[in-house]
């Protein structure tokens, strides 16, 4: 089931989510820019499930190479920022709760979940992980990115810890309304700890802003 004060937060932060994108910060702007490269490689003819889409930026990227998209999302209003973009190719939009949709087994080359793992509980990693391998094909990949801790003032912004050690933090809208969300943040060496029990790692790239990493089945 969905945090539900996460689903709220995002529903009302998507006509301003993508400013994240486009911080006056040259180093924070050339790491996505790096990504949106090799991401778009990634893709190349192949078919990609992207789960957890939002407004569509890492969407529109995939469009410039990939053979078919699948873009879902929990929040409707995201989607529909998602939906005013224009596209390289046909995007098939769904309205869905990743955990609880079926979108197929084994029908996508690549899952791709951006910004999305930083708000997963610690303890449900394992469900998360069977939600991203269940849709791919043999040999599929899956690619994610998400934040590292900020690089200015405190090392991380914390309103407080859980028992599993799931980090909380407060987050502000344009209008000053306040929501406090899980987002956890993982060294490099944590990252790979987090990930190992359940993919191989296939590249990781850790950055002074976002990390980035590429996964594939166990076996294969």
């Amino acid at each position: 089931m969905p945090d539900h004060d996460m689903e709220k937060y995002y529903r009302a932060r998507a006509p301003e989510y993508e400013q994240i994108y486009y911080r006056d910060v040259p180093e924070r702007r050339r790491e996505l820019t790096d990504e949106a490269s090799r991401l778009e490689e990634l893709v190349t003819g192949r078919s990609v499930l992207e789960l957890a889409c939002g407004t569509g930026y890492w969407t529109q990227i995939v469009s410039r190479s990939a053979a078919s998209i699948t873009a879902s999302d929990l929040s409707v209003e995201m989607l529909a920022e998602a939906e005013k973009k224009a596209y390289g190719i046909p995007v098939d939009f769904v309205p869905a709760d990743m955990f609880e949709h079926n979108f197929g087994q084994q029908k996508f080359d690549v899952v791709a979940l951006g910004f999305w793992f930083s708000h997963q509980p610690r303890q449900k990693f394992d469900r998360l992980f069977e939600v991203l391998k269940t849709p791919l094909k043999k040999g599929g990949l899956i690619w994610m990115i998400d934040n590292n801790p900020p690089a200015e003032g405190p090392t991380i912004e914390t309103a407080g810890l859980d028992e599993f050690g799931n980090n909380y933090k407060r987050r502000f809208l344009d209008s000053g309304e306040q929501y406090t969300i899980l987002k956890n943040y993982f060294s490099k060496t944590e990252l790979e700890a987090a990930l190992s029990p359940f993919l191989a790692v296939k590249s990781l790239i850790h950055n002074k802003y976002y990390w980035s990493v590429v996964l594939k089945t166990l076996g294969n």
